[in-house]
Order: C-alpha cells, then sequence, then structure tokens
C-alpha cells in the first residue's frame, strides 16, 4: 500500500528480493521507499512485508536531531487508519518501536524479504493441513 500522499506519484507493488532505498519523492511532501532501478517510481508494500535494511534504521525527529533504532529488520504495517489526512505507512521493529516510513531519513537501503501470504494462499494451506491430517 502507499500513502494517501503519494497519489501523484507513479507507483508499483513490491516484489521479494526488490533492492529499496528511502527517498523523498518529486511530487509530494512524502518518503517512502522507491526500487534502486527506478528512484522516482514509489515501491507499495503491503502489510505484514518483511524488509532489512543495510544499517541500522535512522529516522527524523521533529524537534531533535535524527535517531537510531538499534535494528535492522522491520514489518511493515499501517496504523492511524481511521484518520483519513493522516500517514498510515510504518515499520514495527522487533524491539517494538513504530516508525512512519515519511519519518524514515533518506538514502538508506533496505530488501523486501518476505511478502505476506494471500488470503487465498493462507486458506488453501489450511485445506492442505486438514487434508494431510485425515489422510
Amino acid at each position: 500500500m502507499c500513502d494517501y500522499s503519494l497519489d501523484f506519484v507513479a507507483a508499483r507493488p513490491a516484489k521479494i528480493g526488490d533492492k529499496l532505498v528511502t527517498t523523498k519523492f518529486k511530487n509530494s511532501l512524502t518518503r517512502g521507499f522507491a526500487a534502486i532501478e527506478e528512484p522516482t517510481v514509489a515501491v507499495c508494500v503491503l502489510p505484514g512485508t518483511e524488509i532489512a535494511f543495510e544499517q541500522d534504521v535512522e529516522y527524523c525527529h521533529s524537534l531533535l536531531p535524527n535517531q537510531k533504532v538499534a535494528e535492522r529488520l522491520a514489518r511493515f504495517r499501517q496504523i492511524n487508519r481511521e484518520q483519513a489526512s493522516a500517514h498510515h505507512d510504518a515499520l514495527e521493529f522487533p524491539n517494538g518501536k513504530i516508525i512512519l516510513l515519511t519519518r524514515l531519513c533518506e538514502g538508506q537501503h533496505a530488501t523486501v524479504l518476505q511478502l505476506p501470504a494471500s488470503p487465498r494462499a493462507t486458506i488453501e494451506a489450511d485445506q492442505q493441513k486438514r487434508y494431510s491430517l485425515v489422510t
């Protein structure tokens, strides 16, 4: 998914193995992910997608100097969904910290490790488990 603020930016869905960079898009005030080879195209990530960063993640704080999360692995999620004009795209880290994607400092490199299972795939897997237990 891509935040509402990226409505006027070219976009495509994330794929496993995508090499991403955090960037600020030309027609938006928002930061997000772009593929390294397509820096003007937003890469939209589904909730549940796992992303690995090359370095500890750095983010901008409005009143303080940039800060780092001592983590390199994150899971994409959406927050504040009930607020239409708020940013929703966020990363959740293993230590429980949640940071809005738009707060990430530019130029950080990451790789898409895993996409969330589709509802259909999950249902089929459950059905296969039940079938193998019966036979």
